[in-house]
């Protein structure tokens, strides 16, 4: 009560001053009044405990409602500052949000922006990755082409070598050739060609076994193959004018024969020799 008394002391006081001075001026004018209707009338005296009673509940009542009032405004007041608080409350929350919402959305651009650089960085780099390859793909190519034409000059290098190697060859062969035949045809007209001939015959009419139904005259054509060192290979008479014993018989003869001897010139040997067998000559 004590804090209460000091909150309301004053207002308290001028409450009851003021209904104080209000009774008074009542008291005083109820005198007055009292006096001018009945001057012959001899003013009763006031009691002043009755008074005073009255000034004191007056005083009780103006204090009690002037309480109210003060309660009443206190509650108002702190009606106001709890709004006043709930305000500020729902404005720093509604800051709060708006400011976490900005910083989310600062957040997002910047990951945003993180993210398309690092997009154009990974653009740029398989950009420059596509360069190297189409670079090193150009330069293969170029190598490839080089060694293509490379490998080209040198197969028509190698190709005129090899033509004029073997036109060299062939003209040596050709004169090989041309110089053999002409030895051939001076060796076969002169008397080795002979001398090989009579050695053949020599050889065969040794091993010449002669038939009983062999007659004088016998003249018969004679194919022989032979090989390198003289050795036959087949002999068949070809015309003769003995009978099939006598053809046999030369046939036999020629295969006793072999190895035919070797010619004095080495031109004048042929894989396959003709001769007539003329046993009688």
């Amino acid at each position: 009560m004590s804090g209460y008394w000091r909150e309301n002391f004053r207002p308290v006081s001028l409450s009851v001053a003021l209904h104080g001075g209000i009774v008074a001026a009542l008291v005083l004018m109820a005198n007055f009044s009292l006096q001018l209707s009945s001057p012959d009338l001899q003013p009763l005296p006031i009691d002043a405990t009755v008074v005073d009673s009255s000034v004191v509940r007056a005083a009780q009542q103006a204090q009690l409602a002037a309480a109210a009032a003060a309660r009443q405004q206190r509650q108002q007041q702190q009606q106001q500052q709890q709004q006043q608080m709930e305000q500020q409350q729902q404005a720093a929350a509604q800051a709060r949000a708006l400011a976490q919402a900005h910083a989310a959305e600062a957040v997002s651009l910047r990951a945003q922006a993180t993210q398309r650089a690092a997009d154009a960085a990974a653009a740029m780099r398989a950009a420059e990755a596509r360069q190297a390859e189409e670079a090193k793909r150009a330069a293969r190519e170029q190598q490839a082409k080089r060694a293509a034409q490379a490998l080209q000059q040198a197969e028509a290098e190698r190709a005129a070598q090899a033509k004029q190697l073997a036109d060299r060859r062939a003209r040596a062969d050709l004169k090989r050739q041309l110089a053999a035949e002409e030895h051939l045809r001076a060796v076969e007209q002169g008397p080795l060609a002979d001398q090989y001939r009579a050695s053949l015959m020599n050889r065969i009419k040794h091993a010449w076994i002669k038939p009983p139904s062999a007659r004088l005259g016998i003249d018969c054509r004679v194919v022989v193959t032979q090989v390198a060192g003289g050795e036959v290979t087949s002999a068949h008479v070809t015309t003769c004018n003995g009978d099939a014993a006598v053809r046999q018989s030369i046939e036999n003869a020629v295969y006793r024969a072999s190895p035919l001897p070797d010619p004095p010139d080495p031109a004048l040997f042929q894989r396959q020799l003709v001769f007539e067998f003329k046993p009688d000559e």
